[in-house]
């Protein structure tokens, strides 16, 4: 069975620091690019970074120099470090294993996504 647990969210104030852990099972997690996505009330669902197994990472623009995304493959555990967070990240944070969002929404039929954990940054 394939599962994919998200935790570590809450509520911050701008400026402040949370960092996201994603734990995996009943896949091949080494075989997989972890992505993490979020989506806002009213927003699409927007691809924040991922990492592929030989730890090459993207970001988006919106979290370059901010987030850092990083995975323990022994722990089947993927993390997202968030600093200076801003009231634009708040969301709903989703890890998924060769996941894409469809019609603008996240936990689609594409790869394995996470329930979602929520960031809420006050400012």
């Amino acid at each position: 069975q394939v599962k994919l647990v998200e935790s570590g969210g809450g509520s911050v104030q701008a400026g402040g620091s949370l960092r996201l852990s994603c734990t995996a099972s009943g896949f091949a997690f080494s075989d997989s690019v972890m992505h993490w996505y979020r989506q806002a009330p009213g927003n699409d669902c927007e691809l924040v970074s991922y990492i592929k197994n030989d730890h090459s990472t993207y970001y988006a623009d919106s979290v370059k120099g901010r987030f850092t995304i990083s995975q323990d493959t022994g722990k089947m555990t993927v993390y997202l470090q968030m600093n200076n967070l801003q009231p634009e990240d708040t969301g709903v944070y989703y890890c998924a294993a060769d996941g894409f969002p469809s019609g603008g929404v996240c936990r689609s039929v594409y790869g394995y996504w996470g329930q979602g954990t929520q960031v809420t940054v006050s400012s």
